[in-house]
């Protein structure tokens, strides 16, 4: 049921999930006609026409049809072109856990708010290394959860479009960045954390195509160990 092959270049029918030859014909700038599914009869990606709030509100919704669109016809993560965003992504998205890590830390330190700042700037390194420790952890558990869960042959293509597809599906985690402007109470970074797992949940099924229970069971395994890590390194002298 997973492994679909190797055309990772191939644009998806956002309905059903499977490849289509070519989502729309243009006839001349500005004059497109959609196409259709030769499986499910419905037009392969009606989000082509869609303003990005309609895309971002169903993302938001979690629903599967905007997840297709974004992941394997807007950013085709199957193509090579993901070899070099893949990277990117990486940092963006561990320099957003070192964010949030630093902010859990603020929160529990003593003293004023220039005190913690001072400490958030000169324990920079520490908050980093705790953020890619955690990570790893991460990568390292939900890569065994699709060997031995889904039951995926090794395939670093696959595996890659898999990794590239749950950091994508961790936008939410931009929203931290808020912090820096207005204040949120401390269960705000619990909310956060928590719509990322579900997003990262509906990514894996879309990606891999298994059961909503198996795609919960291996990133709830993988942010359960990613938690526990983090907790045990924030409370180690």
């Amino acid at each position: 049921m997973g492994d679909d092959g190797a055309e990772g270049e191939a644009p998806r029918c956002v309905g059903c999930g499977r490849r289509v030859r070519t989502l729309f014909v243009q006839y001349s700038p500005g004059n497109i006609r959609l196409m259709k599914c030769d499986v499910c009869k419905a037009v392969a990606d009606p989000y082509i026409e869609c303003e990005f709030m309609i895309i971002l509100i169903d993302l938001i919704l979690h629903k599967t049809r905007a997840y297709r669109h974004l992941l394997f016809n807007k950013l085709h993560i199957g193509s090579s072109l993901d070899k070099g965003i893949l990277c990117q992504f990486i940092v963006m998205h561990i320099v957003l856990d070192a964010f949030r890590i630093s902010v859990s830390k603020n929160n529990k330190a003593d003293g004023d708010s220039s005190r913690s700042t001072l400490s958030t700037i000169c324990n920079c390194s520490e908050v980093l290394g705790d953020a890619l420790l955690g990570n790893i952890i991460f990568t390292a558990m939900l890569l065994l959860g699709v060997r031995y869960i889904l039951k995926f042959s090794f395939d670093i293509t696959r595996y890659r479009q898999i990794l590239l597809a749950i950091i994508i599906s961790s936008y939410v985690k931009l929203f931290l960045l808020t912090m820096m402007v207005w204040e949120f109470p401390s269960s705000a970074i619990f909310i956060v954390e928590t719509f990322v797992l579900s997003s990262n949940v509906v990514a894996l099924r879309v990606v891999t195509r298994f059961p909503k229970a198996h795609c919960v069971g291996v990133c709830f395994m993988a942010h359960a160990a990613k938690h526990l890590t983090e907790r045990w390194l924030m409370w180690t002298p």
